[in-house]
């Protein structure tokens, strides 16, 4: 069948539905005629994504920000164990994050994603699978492709969803980090991490206003959160920002956009295949909230585990 492409015409404030017939068309000449849907709610990608790969499609490419190749990858993986082989995924980015294709290299130029959907070169990227609480209190559980966050990146999201993007998403995401940095509380959270199989997981707690984990190496468009990490080194790369007095996380965490953070005493950093994490201070849970790939999708206790080598990303040469 036809390669499907998956466009969310609300993506770069409206730019993209005004530009769909010219990505559609570039789109076509690198891979031949395809199929085209657009989005018109959330969650519409998922279920696109996964009829798709029901059907049997060699391709589905998502055209928009991290939230729809959020929900895009999201479908893939509710119909993976229904089928024989995933369609690949091709990504046409046009948010204002673009944080994933940083890890994959990907030029932010519609000729740069086009000539990777045309190679037909793909790597096969390891995918998060997390159970968690949604925004109803009800248990749930969902998939990410980047990365999973809690504590400021949940308020962040909630910001940015309102913000002004005429000065360009890096600002929009350093104006609504400022505003959550100010209502941010410190997370005492119990973790317990799964390392190789056989390994006895480890047990440990950590006072923090951010917790990642990571399969991807940035987020917050353009923060190197997880310089170590790449999407199919089978771990999630978990990485705690401290929880330094609010004035000294702003000055420390600037080093994040070029990973030095890292090097910061109050910076921890762990690897493994599985990570739990409860909230001790149940106060703060409603504001200690979960940013799945850019997404505000819920709350703690999460339950975290690594599906290797899940989905082929066409990435060029």
């Amino acid at each position: 069948m036809k390669p499907l492409v998956i466009l969310n015409p609300s993506a770069q404030q409206g730019k993209t539905g005004k530009r769909a017939g010219e990505i559609e068309r570039a789109i076509e000449r690198a891979l031949g005629p395809v199929d085209a849907a657009h989005t018109a709610a959330p969650r519409d990608a998922v279920r696109l994504a996964e009829q798709a790969a029901r059907e049997g499609r060699e391709a589905v490419i998502a055209v928009g920000g991290d939230g729809t190749l959020h929900e895009v990858a999201n479908g893939l993986m509710r119909a993976r164990a229904s089928v024989d082989r995933l369609p690949r995924l091709g990504l046409v980015g046009q948010g204002t994050g673009g944080d994933f294709r940083r890890t994959l290299g990907l030029p932010n130029e519609l000729a740069g994603y086009c000539a990777a959907l045309g190679s037909g070169k793909t790597r096969a990227v390891d995918v998060g699978r997390f159970s968690f609480v949604n925004a109803k209190d009800e248990p749930d559980e969902a998939y990410f492709i980047n990365i999973l966050s809690v504590g400021m990146g949940g308020l962040v999201d909630r910001h940015v969803a309102h913000a002004s993007r005429l000065l360009g998403g890096r600002v929009a995401y350093m104006t609504a980090s400022l505003r959550a940095l100010w209502e941010n509380e410190v997370g005492n959270l119990a973790c317990t991490l799964h390392g190789a199989a056989g390994a006895e997981p480890r047990s440990f707690e950590v006072a923090t206003r951010s917790l990642a984990i990571c399969n991807g190496r940035f987020f917050g468009s353009g923060m190197e959160v997880a310089p170590m990490a790449t999407p199919d080194d089978g771990l999630l790369h978990v990485v705690s920002l401290g929880a330094a007095g609010k004035i000294s996380f702003l000055l420390s965490s600037l080093a994040i956009y070029s990973g030095e953070h890292v090097r910061n005493p109050e910076v921890h950093v762990w690897s493994g295949e599985r990570i739990e994490v409860r909230l001790r201070n149940e106060e703060i849970r409603r504001s200690f909230l979960l940013d799945v790939d850019g997404e505000p999708l819920g709350q703690l206790p999460i339950d975290v585990q690594l599906v290797p080598r899940a989905i082929e990303v066409l990435v060029g040469a």
